[in-house]
């Protein structure tokens, strides 16, 4: 089984974290995705800014399930880490992955493209 845990980096969950204190604390964020997670062998997509800092296996950000209509939202780690794509492959993490825009930008692209688009 894929470990919610290896997805992310010190510094990435530290952030995750950070951006889910500032959230939980009524501020109204916008910040660059911390961590693009995917199904390599599926269609599956998520852009992860926060972990809620009371619950950290539940994150937010953009999620594209490969349906056609990617939204922001709440995503449980622990029910990602057991999906499995066409070849069985679990949820991975891209670790080339650069943010070059805030989360609001990413989801109005993917609203418009119908899936998210990086």
């Amino acid at each position: 089984m894929s470990l919610p845990h290896l997805w992310f980096t010190k510094v990435q969950r530290r952030q995750l974290l950070l951006n889910g204190q500032r959230s939980a604390a009524g501020k109204d964020i916008d910040p660059s995705p911390v961590v693009k997670l995917f199904i390599p062998d599926g269609a599956a997509t998520w852009l992860l800014t926060e972990l809620d800092p009371s619950e950290p296996t539940r994150a937010f950000g953009l999620c594209d399930l490969g349906l056609g209509s990617p939204e922001l939202g709440y995503v449980d780690l622990n029910e990602l880490a057991r999906l499995r794509g066409y070849l069985k492959l679990p949820v991975s993490r891209d670790i080339y992955f650069q943010p070059n825009r805030k989360l609001s930008g990413y989801a109005a692209d993917a609203i418009a493209a119908g899936r998210i688009t990086v």
